[in-house]
């Protein structure tokens, strides 16, 4: 008989969709809901399994809060043994062994399990990305369907960076595309499902440069932006080769405008008429960001015109790649509220980013924190030191513990701004906070 911890899912409730929805939203809080009325499981017992406090499970479970530390992650799932793969994560080390250890709360026992985690992710690539396959028996000719499932397990974890930094995913989506860089040397297949697994491999590359960029490590994320591209011209897909260089026009904004102008116009020449509509809205949306860094005004507007045309053309029987799954309407109209505080221009600025915050969830916690570094920037060009200042303890409130250099980076000017205004109280508070989150 198979080994289950105290606290361990019964595998009938796993096939539950309420429950298997949850588990692919990483929403905890539904899933100790679930795990004690449909499964007897203490609210108590999941605290101590998990290392959780109780009173803290019971307010998850009212669906008041999130889970989106990594290592907290990692720890509930395998305290309640659920299947990497229906929380986008590789096949969990315990999935091959017939008695595992028992779940502990400790430090180190955590370290351990997410060292374990990483080196499981890169070493048994091949395995994580064909599920139904063993390491034994993966074959030495891959298909069509073996790309696909490949495909749809790098969308699985691309959710990941909805609610972790790339500090702690980055290790994870390199091993990804290094295990496929590993199938396309080792593995036998037609020039279209070669085809195909380039266009993957190119996916996995921007994600995983997407990561190192979040993380800080702005000259991997730039060869892996390289190699993505190389990777999406093999593959003759117009869409990532364009995605590569608006990547590659985001990153260099920051030191080189004139360049970044450069690259994401080249990105937006690849847009055709059979171009998905989330891809042209994402393209353009990039380019009135390069345009509007530079101080361009004419060309940001044209640009952000452009993505809302893309936007409104959507069609819902039109096939959007799974990377462009986030932009919508409010995403567009975060970036336009971006440019114009860029721009200068905060009475257009303002409205648009409070209106579109006040409905983007806390949960994605490093992105709300991000963008409310635009917003209180918009505050201070307008002279709204106090509304500047709450906004700003609010961003660092959010951007506390995340694996991320970005919020702490975008911040810092701001804070730089507000300290000019010392002598107000809410100024220094929200500059104490700064001094304290920042060690």
């Amino acid at each position: 008989m198979d080994y289950e911890p105290p606290t361990a899912i019964p595998r009938g409730l796993l096939d539950d969709s309420e429950l298997r929805a949850a588990l692919e939203a990483h929403d905890f809080g539904t899933v100790f809901r679930l795990a004690r009325s449909r499964a007897g499981i203490s609210y108590s017992k999941i605290a101590a399994e998990c290392d959780i406090k109780p009173e803290r499970v019971g307010t998850l479970a009212r669906g008041r809060g999130r889970v989106t530390s990594f290592d907290k992650i990692v720890l509930i799932v395998d305290a309640l043994r659920v299947p990497g793969h229906m929380v986008g994560l590789a096949p969990r080390p315990w999935e091959e062994d017939e008695t595992p250890a028992p779940i502990t709360g400790t430090q180190n026992g955590t370290t351990v399990r997410r060292r374990t985690f990483f080196e499981a992710t890169t070493r048994t690539g091949l395995a994580a990305a064909l599920p139904s396959l063993t390491k034994q028996d993966a074959p030495k000719r891959l298909n069509a369907a073996n790309v696909e499932a490949l495909r749809e397990r790098t969308a699985r974890l691309r959710r990941l960076d909805n609610v972790l930094g790339g500090g702690d995913t980055y290790r994870v989506y390199l091993g990804e595309y290094q295990a496929t860089k590993a199938l396309l040397r080792d593995t036998i297949c037609s020039e279209g499902t070669r085809r195909s697994l380039m266009s993957v491999l190119a996916e996995q590359a921007q994600q995983a440069g997407w990561a190192a960029f979040d993380a800080g490590r702005e000259a991997d994320a730039a060869g892996l932006y390289k190699e993505s591209h190389v990777a999406a011209r093999e593959a003759g897909d117009a869409s990532l080769v364009g995605n590569s260089l608006a990547f590659l026009a985001y990153q260099a904004s920051a030191d080189d405008k004139v360049a970044a102008v450069q690259i994401a116009s080249r990105s937006c020449e690849t847009i055709t008429s059979g171009t998905p509509w989330g891809v042209r809205a994402l393209l353009y949306e990039r380019k009135a960001w390069a345009c509007s860094v530079a101080g361009m005004h004419t060309e940001t507007e044209k640009a952000l015109a452009a993505a809302h045309d893309a936007l409104e053309g959507a069609s819902d029987g039109e096939h959007q790649p799974d990377w462009v799954a986030w932009v919508d309407h409010t995403e567009l109209a975060i970036m336009s509220g971006r440019c114009w505080t860029e721009l200068r221009r905060p009475l257009r600025a303002v409205p648009v980013l409070e209106d579109a915050l006040a409905r983007y969830d806390d949960a994605h916690a490093r992105d709300k924190a991000l963008y409310l570094s635009w917003l209180a920037d918009a505050y201070l060009t307008a002279g709204e030191v106090e509304q500047a200042a709450t906004v700003a303890a609010r961003a660092l409130e959010l951007s506390s513990g995340v694996a991320s250099i970005r919020p702490r980076r975008r911040l810092a000017p701001v804070l730089e701004k507000l300290s000019q205004h010392r002598g107000m109280t809410v100024v220094s508070d929200v500059l104490d906070r700064a001094r304290v989150q920042a060690g």
